[in-house]
């Protein structure tokens, strides 16, 4: 797995152990509704996953696009989809989710090639 993949899952997991460490209510119930929202219920969960990624496009959320690219391919979904979805992302939150969409391609490239 890359580097930059390892650091981003090791980070993201430290800090929501920190985080959750506090025993806050209203974050852990914020936590586990994201948990259960992605949770497959009318619609599955590649398409989940891909609302996801959209909205974090569009939200500018770079942290939320790399979770949800990394979830999108654990999930089985093609470049293709992925990149159709971020296509609609793009248009729909215009040039400035350009540099988004360049860190979203080359955080996929990392993932495709972790497969190998």
């Amino acid at each position: 797995m890359s580097n930059n993949i390892t650091e981003f899952n090791e980070y993201r997991a430290k800090m929501n152990d920190r985080i959750l460490s506090d025993d806050n209510k209203i974050i852990k119930r914020i936590f586990n509704l994201d948990t259960n929202a992605f949770q497959a219920g009318a619609l599955d969960v590649k398409t989940k996953e891909l609302l996801g990624l959209v909205a974090s496009a569009v939200l500018r959320c770079d942290d939320c696009v790399k979770y949800h690219l990394e979830t999108a391919h654990k999930s089985g979904l093609t470049r293709a989809e992925v990149v159709e979805a971020l296509s609609i992302a793009t248009l729909v939150g215009g040039t400035i989710v350009i540099p988004h969409l360049r860190r979203a391609y080359e955080f996929w490239d990392e993932l495709e090639a972790s497969e190998v």
